[in-house]
């Protein structure tokens, strides 16, 4: 089994040349064409929280988003939503939280593809490393206690500009950190801060730094996109 993943700070819709756009960010989205994307910064942070990408258009995709919101007009938990393709069936949904001085948070949906069962996380970890490092802990020690393993993918905008150091220590027990490539400024991009990494029982056919030209002024992070196969049992 062979899945598309994809992970892309939206900034709030605002594209670099300053514009409000959700079709633009629904024609980058169809530019990735992935299987599940996590999408950061998808909703308001204030007042009633609402989505950045209205109903309509998201209705007018392949992907619906998992029911991770906790308020009626948001599609996720503090800006992070999970997008799934509408023939994948979601078996759970859930909103973490993350131990942060601002409101930070992670979303988790398992998935039930072909008959096997997988774990997808997405989040927006803080500035501050300290943080980002018991973030990282605090979703590695939820997944390690699920009632039912399988295998994980974890992405988002980790805000980590080391390539090798820094959170990604945290990452052991056979999860891998492939280097994906530069992700922001979107323009110009310098700094790795996009990232997609999965458990022991996936291999990476696939990795790469979405830049496009729509994609280049969308938002000032480029998306990632990763495609991993579920590897034999022994």
């Amino acid at each position: 089994m062979q899945l598309t993943f994809a992970s892309y700070n939206m900034h709030k819709g605002v594209g670099v040349d300053g514009r409000f756009d959700p079709d633009r960010i629904i024609s980058v989205l169809r530019e990735l064409n992935a299987d599940v994307i996590a999408l950061q910064e998808a909703d308001r942070r204030f007042g009633e929280r609402e989505s950045i990408l209205p109903k309509a258009l998201l209705d007018e995709t392949p992907w619906r988003a998992a029911p991770v919101n906790k308020r009626a007009r948001s599609l996720g938990w503090h800006g992070n939503a999970l997008l799934v393709r509408r023939d994948i069936e979601v078996v759970d949904a859930q909103a973490l939280h993350l131990p942060t001085l601002e409101p930070r948070g992670a979303v988790r949906a398992d998935l039930l593809v072909e008959g096997q069962r997988i774990r997808v996380l997405g989040a927006h970890l803080d500035l501050s490393g300290l943080l980002r490092r018991d973030q990282i802990k605090a979703m590695l020690h939820h997944c390690g206690h699920c009632e039912t393993p399988c295998p994980t993918v974890m992405m988002g905008d980790f805000n980590q500009w080391g390539r090798t150091k820094g959170v990604l220590r945290e990452f052991t027990d056979g999860w891998q950190t492939p280097s994906i490539g530069n992700s922001f400024p979107s323009r110009r991009p310098i700094a790795p801060l996009d990232r997609i990494v999965y458990s022991s029982e996936w291999a990476c056919e696939n990795t790469h730094v979405h830049h496009s030209a729509l994609a280049a002024v969308a938002s000032d992070h480029l998306p990632v996109r990763a495609t991993l196969r579920i590897l034999p049992k022994n």
